[in-house]
Parts: structure tokens; C-alpha cells; sequence
């Protein structure tokens, strides 16, 4: 991503620098190198950078399965995170490699340069590969993460895969719905111009509206773009997401599959930090980034209990963490001593109820978004042509 950096040159003068780089300290290091004494740092926020800046994120997957497939192959740790920044060929990318392997030089343990960078490993990532460091399976824990990657990724890619079609219903009606308020409906108007006393109430608000148009074309374009430019905008707004996802938890089906969802995540989560040999309060201090807030302070409070010596089932319950399915497991994983098991298998039980109903609701959504689309068009349709029908009626 993009910096903007104020700095101080080696003869004294301040200047600004724009720079790209992966994070903040890789910026500073940059200037460094190039003789400048770095005052403030701040990333450049702009269209281009918002396009681009999913595509320049740190390919952790990626990186995960190289390193795997050198570790199996008997290269020691140092020597696979070398080899791969030598075949890196973005830069940005090949310096954070270059970092990790000069710090595991240093005799300083993997999790440790991990989480020198905030930007490329996310801290489920580094407590993974840490509780790894205890018990010396680093290369099945790359494995849980890889599968637990791939099944998360199956999830969320259902889900849009799901919105697709409704998104593209929407741009079309709302296309064909502008086409006909901003082309089509201005030249009837002149038709209808002379007998507007009249015309039916709608009509008359759909003649004026043509009017409008006619004669302030520019003025209404514009102002459709700043409505259009301030909803996405808006979009953006982490208080406005909030609002947004706090309505939609207030609805009563859908609230409820948002928290089966969040939960099924969460326990997958759990159940790989706990084959990783984690420990389960700390475990589920882990998660607790993934839920919702007003989860979250749930969580604690389960948390509590287990410290307490509570059973992890009755605590969980009993702040409202678990489903019918999930209780009964987690007494199970409980009894038998196999509680990341247990947790994988509430999270697939969950999966697949969760992708039944994405299913079913998509199956119902979509007609009756097409059934709007249509009554929309055709409303504007039959307003343009009510005075025509009145006028051959009365021929009649």
C-alpha cells in the first residue's frame, strides 16, 4: 500500500515521500536506506489504492503450502523461508520474508518473527505456529491451517457465490429503471405537455418529474452521482457497517443464522488451536475477535466459569454459545477428553446447516426480487401510458 512520509534529507531540508510498501516499518526502512530521517508516517488512502489493496495483501495461504512442501522435503526452517524470498518476486513480499529468516538467524523462534508483521500474519496465524513451538509440529499445524483456510474460504465463497445472481437482478432493474426516468419519460412528457390537467395524480408526478429532467438534465445527473458517491461512501463508515449489522442481528431469522454462523467459525477456530495443543481458556481468548460484540462479552464470562473449573458445556450455555447440536457434542468432547475434535464437528454440522439455508432463502429471494424489479418497470410503464388508454377510451 501507499505512505506518506515527512522527512528530513541529510542537508537539513524536510520533505514529503510517497512511497509503497507492505507496512509502516517497511516504509521507514525504506527512506532509511535512502538517506532520509523519518518525522511521520500515514497510509495513503485513495480509489486506486481500494481497488488494488485485497490483490497486495501478503499471500498467506500461499505461503503456508511452499513452506510446507519444503519442510516435508527436509529443509530446515531457515534454509525454506530463504529459498522462498529468493524466488519472490514482489518485493514487498520478499523483504517481510527476508525479515522472518534474518530473526530465526538470530535464534529467535518462528511465532516471534511472524508477529514483527501485523500486516501480512493475523494473530490466529502466529498463536497457531506458537502453539506449535511447545510441541514440535510445525508442519501439521500448517496442515490444520491450510485445511481450516480452505474450509473457511469454501464457507465465505458459497455466500457470495449466492449473492451473485440477486446483485446482478438489481443493476439491471435499477439500469432499465434510470434508462426509462431519464430518457424515456422526459420525451412523453412533451407529448402530454398540453392536456397535464388531466392527467391521473401519478401521472402528472411523472410528468413533472420528465420536466425536471428536460430542463435540468446536468443538475439531476449530478446530484443521482453525490447520492450514489455518498451511500458508497457511507458504505465504508465502520459506525454505519455497525448500525447495518446490528439491524440485521435485530431480525429475527436472519439474527439467528448470523449467530449460527459466527459460531460455526468459532468453533472451528477453537478446535484447531486446540490440536495445536493450545490451552482451551486461551484458546477461546483467541476467538473471541471472530464474534460479535455483543457475543464477545458472552465469551468472557464463559470464560469465567471454565477458569473456575465449570464444565465447558453448562458455561457455554449458559451465556448463550451454544446450539442444541453443539451442547450435546461438547458434553461428549467433555466425557471422552477430544474436545477439538468435537469442536471441528459442531463447526461442520453447523456448515452445512448454514448452506442449506443460504440455498433455500436464495431460492425464495430471487423471484420475489424479480417480482419487484418487475412491478417497478411496469408501474413506470403503465403511468407513461394511462393518459393514451384514457384517450382511446373515451374514442370509444
Amino acid at each position: 500500500m501507499r505512505f506518506e512520509l515527512r522527512a528530513i534529507t541529510q542537508d537539513g531540508r524536510i520533505e514529503s515521500l510517497d512511497l509503497n510498501a507492505l507496512d509502516e516499518t517497511s516504509a521507514r526502512e525504506q527512506a532509511s536506506v535512502r538517506g532520509y530521517t523519518v518525522l511521520t508516517v500515514r497510509p495513503k488512502s485513495n480509489l486506486l489504492a481500494l481497488r488494488f489493496e485485497r490483490s497486495r495483501r501478503f499471500p498467506v495461504l500461499l505461503f503456508t503450502q511452499e513452506l510446507l512442501v519444503l519442510l516435508n522435503s527436509g529443509l530446515p526452517l531457515v534454509e525454506a523461508i530463504a529459498t522462498l524470498a529468493e524466488k519472490e518476486r514482489h518485493s514487498d513480499f520478499r523483504t517481510v520474508l527476508e525479515r522472518i529468516a534474518a530473526t530465526l538467524r538470530e535464534g529467535r523462534p518462528l511465532s516471534t518473527a511472524l508477529e514483527q508483521h501485523p500486516n501480512a500474519f493475523i494473530p490466529l496465524y502466529v498463536a497457531t505456529v506458537r502453539a506449535s513451538e511447545k510441541t514440535g509440529d510445525l508442519g501439521p499445524a500448517l496442515t490444520r491451517f491450510i485445511a481450516y483456510q480452505y474450509q473457511v474460504d469454501a464457507i465465505r465463497k458459497r455466500a457470495v457465490n449466492a449473492s451473485i445472481y440477486p446483485a446482478l437482478l438489481i443493476t439491471v432493474g435499477g439500469l432499465v429503471s434510470l434508462f426509462l426516468l431519464l430518457y424515456v419519460v422526459p420525451r412523453f412528457s412533451h407529448i402530454y405537455e398540453e392536456r397535464s390537467s388531466d392527467l391521473p395524480l401519478f401521472s402528472k408526478f411523472l410528468l413533472l418529474w420528465g420536466q425536471s429532467v428536460e430542463g435540468h438534465a446536468v443538475v439531476v445527473v449530478g446530484a443521482l452521482i453525490a447520492v450514489g458517491a455518498a451511500l458508497w461512501y457511507a458504505a465504508r463508515l465502520p459506525a454505519v457497517r455497525a448500525s447495518i449489522e446490528r439491524a440485521l442481528w435485530r431480525l429475527p431469522a436472519v439474527g439467528e443464522k448470523l449467530k449460527v454462523y459466527q459460531l460455526a467459525r468459532f468453533y472451528r477456530t477453537i478446535g484447531m488451536l486446540l490440536k495445536g495443543g493450545m490451552p482451551l481458556v486461551a484458546a477461546l481468548e483467541m476467538g473471541a475477535e471472530l464474534l460479535h460484540v455483543a457475543l464477545r462479552e458472552r465469551l468472557s464470562a464463559a470464560c469465567r466459569a471454565i477458569s473456575e473449573g465449570q464444565p465447558v458445556s453448562e458455561s457455554m450455555d449458559r451465556n448463550g454459545l451454544t446450539t442444541p447440536v453443539a451442547l450435546r457434542l461438547l458434553a461428549v468432547g467433555e466425557q471422552s477428553g477430544n474436545m477439538g475434535e468435537m469442536m471441528d464437528r459442531i463447526a461442520v454440522f453447523h456448515d452445512e446447516e448454514i448452506t442449506r439455508w443460504v440455498d433455500w432463502f436464495t431460492r425464495l429471494f430471487e423471484p420475489i426480487l424479480m417480482g419487484v424489479i418487475g412491478i417497478v418497470i411496469g408501474l413506470i410503464v403503465i403511468l407513461m401510458y394511462m393518459p393514451i388508454f384514457e384517450l382511446a377510451g373515451s374514442l370509444r
